[in-house]
């Protein structure tokens, strides 16, 4: 399935009857097409298993997580979306977001002797999107820059496959297994590394947000590890709580800091933040 990217399924082609579709990602796992219709402009994903390799265990729940997302969208109350399945796996449709991610937006921030400090402006965008979820009661779960659309009006918080916080049905659902490593609070990686999943909560939301926005006006992780190290390796040096001594420049520095403590309940609220960067 690497090799290449399956078609768009019928159900969604007869759904949306496409102008233009363009494949915008295709990875272990899930492909997302972005396509426009008289209907409207969407980003389209699939989901299919992952088999097994030599370095990889299989990964079943990947043909279910466009379905997941899709369910949560619903929960949500995003009613431009939908969801189905196809003989690979699953997969949704949802509002397409255009603009630059924020590791992207903010890579100027990150050239060497740049004069350029990252607006907090941005970064004010990206906590009122997370805010937004947790004001339903919903964690992430996935907080990471590449998640943050930096969109002309306003910043789209995306990919939810792995959000916890209201019903999803029981036949798309699986175990939260831990996310983008870089990203992970401690308290995660130290329940990932003992029983194999966790439980995502909005203070390790706010660790990741910290680790997002540190990240993409730095170039520096929060935690030091070799790039090549195994997962469980990485995640072991996250659970010791550990930080590499590295700030943001400009007003987030000290903003940062606090939400990269390794204690949950040191960390601020979002509302906390939000007022900090007020």
């Amino acid at each position: 399935m690497s090799g290449s990217a399956p078609e768009l399924p019928i159900t969604v082609l007869d759904a949306l009857r496409p102008t233009t579709q363009r494949l915008v990602v295709n990875r272990r796992g899930s492909t997302v097409w972005e396509v426009e219709s008289h209907r409207g402009h969407y980003a389209v994903k699939l989901g299919h298993p992952i088999e097994a390799t030599a370095d990889w265990p299989a990964q079943p729940w990947t043909a279910i997580a466009p379905a997941r997302e899709g369910a949560v969208l619903h929960s949500l109350g995003l009613d431009d979306s939908a969801y189905g399945e196809w003989e690979l796996g699953t997969w949704n449709l949802q509002p397409w977001h255009e603009g630059p991610d924020l590791y992207r937006l903010w890579e100027p921030c990150r050239e060497k002797g740049s004069p350029v400090e990252p607006h907090t402006s941005v970064a004010r965008g990206c906590v009122e999107a997370l805010a937004q979820l947790h004001a339903k009661g919903w964690a992430h779960g996935d907080v990471q820059p590449a998640h943050f659309i930096i969109g002309p009006e306003r910043t789209h918080l995306i990919d939810l496959a792995l959000a916890r916080g209201g019903h999803v049905p029981e036949e798309y659902d699986f175990p939260f297994r831990g996310c983008l490593v870089h990203y992970e609070a401690p308290e995660v990686a130290r329940s990932v590394l003992a029983t194999g999943e966790a439980e995502p909560t909005q203070e390790a939301d706010m660790y990741a947000l910290g680790a997002s926005l540190l990240i993409s006006a730095t170039g520096w992780r929060a935690v030091e590890y070799p790039d090549d190290a195994p997962r469980p390796a990485q995640r072991r040096a996250i659970a010791s709580g550990k930080r590499r001594p590295v700030r943001a420049p400009g007003k987030l520095g000290d903003l940062i800091d606090t939400m990269l403590s390794p204690v949950p309940g040191d960390r601020p609220t979002i509302q906390e933040v939000r007022e900090a960067l007020r």
